[in-house]
């Protein structure tokens, strides 16, 4: 296919060998006992949106669980936590805690602005959360987290040609009385609170109530010299925030009657937040080294930063269950009834023309803020499923979707102290689809599986909304995609598959640019990907391996060019993009006591588009580019990304876990819970330069502690990023060479009570 690949097949070969060897010799050797204990449990997915066995699905496919999940959010993290936690993922923002970005196998967009369409869906509780305004929304109270990687555009509707992130919240049950509470404090008192209730209310019904609170001091000293040439020094003044979110869960199910709703209200604040700090000219030029004395504890801003954010929403599923087939109904609406972010975008005070100026050369002086005036979003989805008790098993159902936006924008000129121009947009988008999936045993150890979906897509857009001259642009688009998958069963413990699924993302509005005084627009892309793998228990389900390669194409992939010296945002379309490689999961019980489990992925992404020029960086103090591109240059000073990966995409991501327990007396444990996550670098634009790209990176998590009374109580000491790695994170290339970082490191206390 392409380099690359070639390893990757040799490696499946190998483990191939590997795990049949060792599955064929479970079944004919005795000499690995069945553990009383220390076996992997059973994984559940909904993949399907049924329920399967995650060795039976055919789809490379990753979970997080609960436990897992508690100790990444104990320092008070954002959804971001779960970057580079399992093969393949990333999650980043240049919004703070909102707006995140999701790619998987380097798949993704750096789109920014309010209507960025995002190739990577976002499911929660079965309803998908298209703007990334609502992407952001905490996990928490979760069963657990699934990360489908690779088109799933047959079942899952709204933008999924590079996979789906399933968030799926802990149900009522009823006749049950319990729940938990959770109390951590770290360091700049961040403190995570979190807790759920199950609340019986009769024979037929029973509420779930989960609640999150999470806060942050401020931690970031600002220093900087006004217009007055007077030393401004603000201590502990950015880093905070306070971000609370509640879900109510309601299931009715009356005895005897074959008929079952959950009703699910939820909401999120977020105020006295900062929004990303840039940071102006912390990259030394040539390389992306940080500059000497670089300190994270303080910053130089003469403008704004807040962030403030609130949203709400709710949704109904019913099921009616027959003698052979179910009838699904899941409606939704959702609702980000504010949400504002404020930032001084050049990461430094003053400006070449209104000295003092600094850290480092200051060409001009920016700060915008931005967020969403109204949003609503409204989705309906009916399917049918039959009852998996024959050789052929079926799900068809229709999907509607509805999304109205307006959006503000702001600029502000906060060195002369003008008025803040204001533009408001708005784009009204309305999706409906219809598919159908069927499966085949052809014999007891292979099954066939195939699915097809029609969607429909369409756009109206207004820059300037409300103004005398707005710009409008209207765009539809429908597509066919399908997908096919093999599923064969070796035995037991080991099953092999193979699946071709195809993807489609419609049109996307960009901002008015400046330089053709239009908007921008993406034309549809579309992908087809091509996988394989082996999925198996070993050693009496001691051990559990997923291995699969993968080679996928997208055809006029939506791109963003972002920044360059005319410091704007367009979409454009690359001619296409290959994609290829492996990814690994493995479990294991080394002892009855002793868990460890790793991951990995290899991701190779190239783009193939010879005739595709973007602009490059800003100018620096001498006239000369603020970073070193390594492009081929045209003669216009455009610059080549024909042949670079795609922005954001780590070629290898690593993660390795290790969880000992102590046994003692009392019904008490010792438990020690370790983990570290790793990244190779990656480039933060469309042309690689040396200096907006991060180095490789680790970062590890800790945890001790001691739980007693049956797992009743528990009490832990724990650190995240406890070796205080400082990571570049993203980048601005118009005005210097401004950079944004990771979170600190947080050493804290944990306390958690079931009951």
């Amino acid at each position: 296919m392409h380099r690359g690949l070639s390893s990757s097949t040799l490696l499946l070969c190998f483990s191939y060998n590997a795990i049949v060897s060792a599955a064929f010799a479970q079944e004919n050797t005795d000499d690995i006992a069945q553990a009383e204990s220390g076996t992997i449990e059973r994984v559940i997915v909904t993949a399907d949106r049924r329920g399967t066995d995650i060795t039976d699905s055919p789809v490379s496919i990753s979970v997080i669980k609960s436990e897992t999940l508690e100790s990444l959010s104990s320092a008070g993290g954002d959804i971001r936590i779960l970057a580079n936690r399992v093969p393949s993922l990333n999650i980043e923002s240049s919004n703070g805690r909102t707006f995140p970005r999701f790619y998987i196998r380097g798949y993704g967009n750096t789109d920014f602005t309010s209507f960025a369409s995002q190739p990577v869906s976002l499911v929660y509780d079965d309803v998908v959360l298209e703007n990334a305004a609502l992407k952001g929304f905490p996990a928490f109270d979760l069963e657990g987290i699934e990360v489908l990687r690779g088109p799933q555009g047959t079942l899952f509707g709204r933008n999924t040609p590079a996979g789906v992130v399933k968030f799926n919240s802990v149900k009522p049950t009823i006749g049950s009385t319990d729940g938990y509470f959770t109390a951590s404090l770290g360091t700049y008192n961040t403190t995570n609170l979190e807790g759920a209730f199950n609340v019986p209310i009769n024979d037929d019904m029973a509420a779930r109530v989960s609640l999150l609170y999470q806060h942050r001091d401020d931690w970031i000293d600002n220093e900087y010299y006004n217009t007055s040439n007077e030393l401004v020094s603000e201590n502990d003044s950015l880093g905070g925030y306070d971000d609370s979110a509640a879900r109510i869960q309601l299931v009715y199910e009356p005895m005897g009657a074959d008929f079952k709703a959950l009703f699910n209200i939820h909401a999120r604040n977020l105020n006295d937040g900062t929004a990303r700090l840039f940071r102006a000219n912390i990259i030394e030029k040539g390389s992306n080294d940080l500059v000497d004395g670089f300190d994270a504890e303080k910053i130089s801003i003469d403008g704004e930063n807040t962030q403030s954010y609130t949203s709400a929403g709710g949704s109904a599923r019913l099921t009616w269950f027959y003698d052979d087939f179910t009838v699904n109904s899941i409606s939704s609406y959702e609702s980000v009834t504010h949400y504002y972010t404020r930032g001084d975008i050049d990461g430094g005070y003053g400006a070449s023309y209104a000295e003092p100026f600094g850290p480092g050369y200051i060409p001009f002086s920016v700060e915008t803020g931005g967020g969403l005036a109204d949003h609503e979003q409204i989705t309906q989805e009916l399917r049918i499923a039959s009852d998996l008790s024959s050789d052929i098993n079926w799900q068809a159902g229709v999907f509607y979707f509805y999304e109205d936006v307006t959006a503000d924008s702001f600029t502000f000129d906060t060195l002369f102290g003008s008025d803040a121009t204001h533009e408001q947009n708005r784009q009204k988008n309305v999706a409906y689809a219809a598919y159908g999936s069927a499966g085949y045993n052809v014999t007891d150890r292979l099954e066939l599986t195939g699915g097809i979906r029609y969607t429909y897509d369409d756009k109206d857009y207004t820059e300037g909304f409300g103004g005398d001259s707005p710009f409008n642009q209207s765009k539809s688009d429908s597509k066919v995609t399908w997908d096919v998958s093999a599923h064969y069963t070796l035995n037991d413990d080991t099953s092999l598959y193979s699946r071709i699924a195809t993807g489609f993302r419609a049109p996307t509005f960009g901002s008015l640019s400046a330089t053709d005084n239009e908007i921008t627009v993406a034309e549809s892309e579309t992908i087809i990907s091509y996988e394989a793998g082996v999925k198996a228990d070993l050693f009496n389900r001691r051990a559990r391996l997923n291995f699969n390669v993968f080679y996928y194409e997208v055809s006029d992939q939506q791109l963003t060019a972002v920044g360059g010296t005319a410091n704007e945002t367009r979409l454009i379309n690359a001619d296409k993009t290959v994609g290829q490689g492996a990814e690994l999961d493995f479990e294991a019980y080394i002892t009855p006591n002793l868990n460890i489990s790793l991951s990995g992925s290899y991701n190779d992404t190239e783009i193939h588009d010879p005739n595709l020029y973007v602009s490059g960086c800003g100018t620096d103090i001498d006239g000369s580019e603020l970073c070193t591109i390594i492009d081929p240059v045209s003669d216009d000073g455009l610059y080549s990304i024909d042949g670079n990966s795609l922005p954001q995409a780590a070629e290898w991501i690593g993660n390795a876990s290790a969880h000992y327990v102590y046994e003692t007396s009392n019904s008490g444990e010792l438990y020690v819970y370790a983990d570290i996550a790793y990244s190779s670098g990656v480039s933060f634009f469309l042309y690689d330069s040396e200096e907006f790209q991060s180095d490789e990176s680790f970062e590890a998590g800790l945890k001790l502690g001691y739980s007693w009374d049956n797992g009743k109580y528990d009490v832990a000491l724990f650190c995240r990023n406890c070796t205080d790695e400082v990571i570049l994170k993203g980048g601005l290339d118009f005005d210097n060479r401004t950079a944004f970082i990771n979170d600190p490191r947080v050493i804290g206390a944990q306390f958690k009570t079931q009951f």
